[in-house]
């Protein structure tokens, strides 16, 4: 069962009990970064979008602006590498090989490349929306790839599942249950998260889902 993204409700009430994107000094100087670096990248014509907290806040999702992460494609690094030094951006390149980084007045804002092993691709731009992020017009992730990436990221030594259920309690109504559950099969942790969903009523079952329910209750009774 596919579903049809509603409208995106405004964000909640921001940090610091000010309303909408505004906040405390903190919060302030991760927009301004934000707003910089997508200006910077629209100003390149570069193909990109908006990812992490800041992402699922704007689909009206809980406030949990604590970094910036945008997704660009691998490709497309060099160019846009080259177009933030133009610019005078200050442009960090970190030991991990699927991100760079920016300093913005002292805060780091992620351009990544690679979501926890799966590349970034001209088709997960395409299903990001055009949104509104403190006045500033930009392509957001849709709900559906926000939480994907979040199975994705699940593992042995990161099996953190307050974020992934984060995401399914507030945006469920946007979420492609039947992609969700096709870009999770054969991955144990992935599975087993959304069984959990499933569980506490915050997903339907997915038409496609039978196989992914039968391996995540196995892993249940084998624990």
């Amino acid at each position: 069962m596919s579903t049809v993204p509603p409208p995106v409700r405004p964000p909640a009430q921001g940090v610091g009990g000010s309303g909408g994107w505004g906040g405390g000094e903190h919060i302030r100087a991760l927009l301004e970064a934000l707003k910089t670096v997508a200006v910077a990248l629209k100003e390149q014509s570069v193909p990109f979008a908006l990812a992490g907290g800041y992402a699922v806040y704007a689909r009206g999702g809980p406030d949990s602006r604590h970094d910036v992460d945008f997704v660009i494609t691998e490709e497309d690094a060099p160019r846009v590498l080259q177009g933030f030094t133009r610019r005078g951006l200050n442009v960090l390149e970190p030991p991990e090989d699927w991100l760079f980084k920016v300093d913005h007045g002292g805060v780091q804002v992620d351009l990544i490349y690679r979501l926890a092993h799966h590349p970034v691709d001209a088709d997960l731009l395409e299903r990001a929306e055009e949104l509104s992020v403190d006045s500033v017009h930009m392509p957001v992730l849709s709900a559906t790839d926000l939480l994907q990436s979040k199975l994705w990221a699940l593992g042995e030594h990161k099996c953190d599942l307050a974020p992934v259920l984060t995401i399914v309690r507030s945006l469920r109504e946007q979420i492609d249950v039947d992609l969700v559950t096709r870009g999770s099969t054969g991955h144990a942790y992935a599975e087993a998260a959304l069984f959990l969903a499933r569980s506490l009523d915050l997903l339907p079952a997915a038409s496609t889902d039978s196989g992914a329910v039968t391996r995540a209750q196995e892993l249940g009774q084998d624990g």
